[in-house]
């Protein structure tokens, strides 16, 4: 279920005009410095209160490419 969250969300940034591998989340904090966003990235981090720093960790998940599976995080 977590790769179908994760597909769902990637879906939606993607229709919102973001990057296809990205989640919404993640582009929140990447443009937390734009007014919308920050507003959005107040509210999503309220709304995923049991995740601190959702969107920030969502950021730093992506950097790390932990959405993706072993074979690719490790570079085969």
């Amino acid at each position: 279920m977590k790769q179908v969250a994760i597909a769902i969300d990637q879906l939606l940034n993607a229709i919102l005009g973001g990057w296809a591998d990205e989640t919404l989340s993640a582009r929140m904090w990447r443009h937390r410095a734009l007014p919308w966003w920050r507003e959005a990235r107040w509210l999503v981090d309220k709304l995923f209160f049991w995740q601190p720093n959702h969107c920030y960790q969502s950021f730093v998940s992506e950097l790390q490419r932990k959405q993706l599976p072993e074979d690719y995080q490790e570079g085969m």
